[in-house]
């Protein structure tokens, strides 16, 4: 395959997406950890989704909000409204010490087709997803809101959101990211129809949350060079 490097790159993260992996800027990582299996990459299957009836409701809830679809990159909006949400959301984490700079960073560099979509109250910014085009569907990056709203439970109503456009784009998968059992945080992750979660080298339908209770407490008899060399990886011509 001969390509120029941004080809190249859109095409490595397909590859690698489609084995569990993820993207944090120029980056496509997948934990490996010889003595916990915890973090365990979802995807829904959008034509299999069915609502819920409280997933419903929420979409109830914000029909009168405004969507729109931008490039990637960064304003005093959409940083504003990051640091709100991650003063009260994510005060103790690693993005919590992110300046401006850091966050236009963060946000802008991406080797991937990557589009930004705003929720709008009235004008108001009250929400952003960050997501990336993939061959086979969308993946999540990163989504932010405004924690004054949370009675409208904004980051279930994106998720739902892009669930409706990756259909409307005619495309099979929705990448949510990883999940971990027993984390609050992340409980929201696994209450969708159709998911499918990443596990033995293979994408298999997922089970009772339950199921996974132990992946903390699993070491991996497989080394990092093991796992790497086994690796699916797209062939380029010099």
């Amino acid at each position: 395959m001969q390509c120029d490097e941004e080809t190249q790159a859109t095409e490595l993260q397909n590859y690698l997406m489609q084995q569990g992996f993820r993207r944090a800027q120029n980056t496509l990582y997948r934990p490996c950890c010889t003595d916990c299996q915890a973090c365990l990459s979802l995807r829904i299957r959008v034509n299999d989704f069915v609502p819920s009836k409280s997933q419903k409701r929420t979409l109830r809830r914000n029909e009168h909000l405004s969507a729109r679809i931008v490039s990637p990159i960064a304003t005093a909006e959409h940083y504003q409204l990051f640091r709100e949400y991650i003063h009260v959301r994510h005060s103790d984490g690693s993005m919590a010490d992110m300046t401006e700079n850091d966050f236009i960073e963060w946000l802008e560099d991406t080797p991937a087709q990557t589009f930004l979509t705003e929720f709008r109250d009235a004008g108001e910014l009250i929400a952003v997803s960050m997501t990336d085009v993939l061959q086979d569907g969308l993946s999540m990056v990163y989504s932010f809101f405004s924690p004054t709203h949370s009675r409208m439970s904004l980051g279930l109503f994106m998720i739902l959101n892009q669930i409706r456009y990756t259909s409307s784009l005619e495309l099979s998968h929705l990448y949510l990211g990883y999940w971990v059992p027993n984390s609050a945080k992340m409980a929201y992750k696994c209450r969708f129809s159709g998911l499918e979660i990443y596990l033995g080298n293979q994408w298999q339908p997922f089970r009772a949350p339950e199921n996974y209770d132990g992946m903390a407490e699993l070491t991996s008899t497989i080394s990092v060079a093991s796992q790497a060399a086994e690796l699916r990886l797209p062939e380029f011509e010099n």
